[in-house]
């Protein structure tokens, strides 16, 4: 056994001083690299060009959206764990949707709208930031912020420090009292500066002339949706004539993610985050990327131009924790909550396979089939986040068994030619799949918050929310427009290189961990990716 004294002489852990974790909503893999002629030398190439990039990051469940990739980001485990099933789900208790982060038991700070009714209540599951607050007492700083609210609280965890978003009836930064019972003065001076109404108070305009734009499809398109107030989706963005009475017009700009980029250095600044004794973590996501992806598509110029607005954003932040820790101090990571597919009127024109239902196309169906198969009822109570949910209450009171009736409408509905596979809740409770898409089905499962019937659409193949969606686009599939995103180490420890091995993202979580030295959040299914960047 050493002598004591051979430990008091030992060397402190080595840590970093700060993480920042960086989330792009809706930003697919290739995105880094399609647009990369026009980007600059000090954004995502510096990002590539410094740090550890693994080109194969996968999700491996379904459905792919907001809430659950940020929560599955940060607790390093999958819906079925988490509990994050979708960015809101049918609750069979109130007969109500529940919004992933609504919390009614709170109230709004820095505002008097419901947009501040928001905590990780439903979130079932630690993160790593948990973990790293758990680990030093809470004297590690955590903070989380992004403009929309779950992708600022779920990351942040059940004990941060705090916790902002933005409220586009103010046009600032709010909290709730989940959090604290006031804004810190340092915030409330910072909305006093009215940034948000700055940066709508003039035209968006591209960056480059449109000709340069070889990447996109020309501005003026059929595949596009114009802002409400346009007659056509075309540049110039006339901001301050479209955003009215309201700032929340913002949020569909690439000016959100500059925003937020500016706020995310003042908090770094006036809570001296990464100055202290032990490790601090902000989470920092950047959503108007999704913003626009929807509205535009993953092909316009809109989108690209956003993602050359967001690499000099990325470039001007690098640059600033260059200063305020140092590379060699922080420890960054960049990734995205989901990827998005390609417009079904675009791939069209290009006679790829694609198209666009509406849900209420497969909801009457199924409930006219029930009709049929066992007379005049109200069997289905929704239908959200491509799942069927059963009235269980009114099955009960005609004497029809739940399973039987999943069943019927799985085999029903598997000759539907846009759907690809159709699984039953039954099915998924009482099977264990490792691999394929049944696998990642059970992975986004969790049997009191999921439907009864879980559907998959062919490839290219997108449901609308009101009806079938041919302009804009969106996402939640298990496509690998879906599933494969970026995945960049930089900083602190961290080797120049990449890997083209598939990885997951539930693996983040425990790399944090093992390099914070610290316990994996307490649902953890990943492992740590340390010795793939050897």
């Amino acid at each position: 056994m050493l002598p004591f004294f051979s430990y008091a002489k030992s060397k402190p852990l080595d840590r970093p001083k700060l993480v920042v974790g960086i989330v792009v909503d809706q930003m697919r893999y290739d995105f880094l690299y399609r647009y990369w002629d026009k980007y600059g030398n000090d954004g995502f190439k510096r990002l590539l060009g410094e740090g550890f990039s693994f080109e194969n990051t996968q999700y491996n469940y379904v459905p792919t959206y907001t809430g659950p990739g940020h929560a599955s980001i940060y607790t390093g485990t999958t819906p079925a764990m988490h509990g994050i099933v979708a960015n809101d789900w049918y609750t069979r208790s109130t007969g109500k949707n529940l919004y992933c982060t609504e919390d009614k038991t709170v109230k709004s700070v820095g505002s008097t709208s419901v947009w501040g009714e928001m905590s990780p209540a439903s979130l079932m599951a630690s993160t790593i930031t948990d973990q790293l607050r758990l680990a030093t007492n809470a004297r590690s700083k955590v903070i989380g912020v992004c403009i929309k609210d779950r992708g600022s609280i779920l990351p942040a965890g059940h004990m941060p420090t705090a916790a902002y978003w933005y409220d586009g009836t103010v046009g600032g930064w709010i909290t709730s009292t989940y959090y604290a019972q006031q804004l810190p003065e340092w915030v409330q001076q910072y909305n006093a500066r009215k940034d948000a109404e700055k940066l709508l108070s003039q035209p968006w305009s591209p960056l480059l002339p449109l000709n340069q734009y070889t990447e996109s499809s020309p501005d003026d398109n059929e595949f596009e949706n114009p802002f409400k107030g346009e007659t056509r989706p075309v540049f110039p963005h006339d901001l301050p004539k479209l955003r009215g009475n309201s700032f929340d017009l913002l949020r569909q700009t690439p000016f959100g993610n500059t925003y937020t980029k500016d706020f995310a250095k003042e908090i770094l600044k006036q809570e001296k985050m990464g100055q202290g004794e032990f490790s601090d973590f902000l989470a920092l996501s950047f959503s108007s990327t999704d913003y626009v992806g929807h509205q535009f598509g993953p092909n316009s110029v809109e989108v690209q131009d956003t993602y050359l607005r967001l690499d000099r954003d990325i470039a001007d932040f690098l640059k600033f924790l260059d200063k305020h820790v140092g590379k060699k101090n922080a420890l960054v990571f960049l990734t995205a909550d989901h990827g998005a597919a390609h417009a079904p009127n675009f791939m069209l024109s290009q006679r790829m396979p694609a198209g666009s239902y509406g849900p209420g196309v497969i909801k009457d169906s199924v409930q006219q089939f029930l009709n049929r198969q066992y007379g005049k009822g109200n069997y289905i109570s929704a239908y959200t986040n491509h799942q069927i949910y059963l009235d269980h209450a009114y099955l009960r009171t005609r004497k029809l068994e739940v399973a039987d009736m999943q069943r019927k409408i799985a085999q029903y509905l598997q000759y539907f030619p846009v759907l690809m596979r159709v699984v039953t809740g039954e099915e998924l409770r009482i099977n264990q799949w490792e691999a394929g898409l049944a696998g990642m089905f059970q992975r986004g499962f969790l049997a009191n918050r999921s439907g009864d019937v879980l559907l998959a659409y062919q490839p290219g193949w997108l449901e609308g929310y009101a009806g079938p969606m041919l302009k804009g686009t969106t996402h939640g599939s298990a496509g690998r427009y879906d599933t494969h995103v970026p995945l960049i180490w930089y900083g602190w420890k961290v080797k120049k290189g990449s890997s083209p091995e598939e990885v997951y993202i539930t693996d983040i979580a425990p790399t944090l961990a093992q390099w914070l030295k610290i316990q994996e959040p307490d649902a953890c299914i990943g492992k740590p990716l340390q010795d793939k960047m050897k």
